[in-house]
């Protein structure tokens, strides 16, 4: 059973990375485009959103419904309707990042792969960043403030 959730889990990153490829995401100046509202916005990458969501709604939904996933492993969401200072915090260092830098985790990635020098940097901060809040929770800080 480990062996195939590691091999669904490599599938779908690769899907997930193809994807990423394909539709240009991983061109950070194509995500600062579309930040750019008020300037030469470009929507395309509210068009990639919307297509994940159309293609991972019946995925959830069946989630939700059986409470495990495809292979039949218990699944725990997160409650739709807490908001608490971790949440809203980690919402706002995620958007400055991916504002500054014009990328996020996926994509920093890939990019990796394809320019080390462009996203390194993303990638370090990104690890030490999972790292503190890994950290943090093992010393005791609790989840929510």
């Amino acid at each position: 059973m480990i062996a195939l959730k590691i091999l669904t889990a490599a599938l779908f990153g690769v899907l997930f990375g193809v994807g990423l490829l394909i539709s240009g995401m991983t061109d950070p100046a194509r995500v600062l485009a579309f930040l750019d509202v008020a300037g030469a916005w470009n929507p395309a990458l509210a068009l990639v959103m919307g297509a994940a969501v159309i293609v991972a709604a019946p995925a959830y939904a069946y989630v939700r419904r059986k409470g495990v996933d495809a292979l039949g492993e218990p699944v725990a969401l997160p409650n739709r309707f807490r908001i608490n200072i971790p949440l809203v915090a980690g919402a706002a260092i995620f958007g400055l990042g991916w504002g500054l830098s014009g990328l996020c985790p996926g994509p920093s990635l890939v990019v990796l792969g394809q320019d080390a020098e462009k996203a390194g940097v993303f990638v370090v901060a990104l690890v030490v960043g999972a790292w503190i809040v890994s950290f943090a929770r093992r010393s005791g800080c609790p989840p929510s403030a």
